[in-house]
């Protein structure tokens, strides 16, 4: 993309776009992160790296959703729930002199530990994320990137456990209910 000419130009006519949203879910976090330069709001985004457990990992983490800009996100500040991970190169590396911290802002999702905490501790932070970092947001909210996989928990039924009083849909539905408001 960042080397074919045209393709560069078309995939950086979108992401300027106002009245355009984009969500990249693993790798397609990897690879919007890896087309910062051509998104607007994104310096601060870090490139994702091989996993400190030097494994990929698949199963349910927990994650806490922090209030940004993003679009996918409105309303759901606080919320703590599980999130399916399934990736190898999940770690977010800021680059050498930056840190987790110069993004906060910006950072939608992180990964905690059983007391809400946000951790850098194997197995609750599967990649070794700095701060448990998750997933991230441009400046203005409409790119959004996550490692772990809220697509996968959507229905009630894709988690491993859920109060019978739960309904159909699990929390992670909301997010995609915002996207469909912000296009309306």
């Amino acid at each position: 993309i960042l080397f074919h000419e045209r393709t560069r130009e078309l995939f950086s006519d979108w992401f300027q776009r106002t009245d355009r949203f984009t969500l990249g879910v693993c790798n397609g976090c990897q690879m919007l992160a890896a087309l910062a330069e051509i998104i607007p709001g994104t310096a601060h985004w870090p490139r994702f790296r091989r996993n400190r457990s030097e494994q990929f990992e698949a199963r349910l983490g927990m994650v806490e959703v922090l209030e940004t800009p993003s679009l996918f996100f409105r309303g759901m500040q606080g919320s703590r729930m599980p999130i399916a991970i399934s990736h190898g190169e999940g770690r977010a590396d800021f680059g050498a002199g930056r840190d987790h911290a110069t993004a906060a802002p910006w950072i939608t999702l992180r990964y905690v530990d059983g007391e809400g905490r946000p951790t850098m501790n194997y197995p609750a932070n599967p990649n070794g994320s700095p701060g448990g970092v998750a997933g991230l947001c441009s400046t203005d909210g409409r790119v959004t990137i996550t490692m772990p996989h809220p697509e996968r928990v959507r229905l009630t039924l894709q988690n491993s456990w859920y109060p019978p009083s739960a309904g159909r849909y699990s929390g992670w539905m909301r997010m995609f209910r915002n996207a469909r408001v912000w296009v309306a």
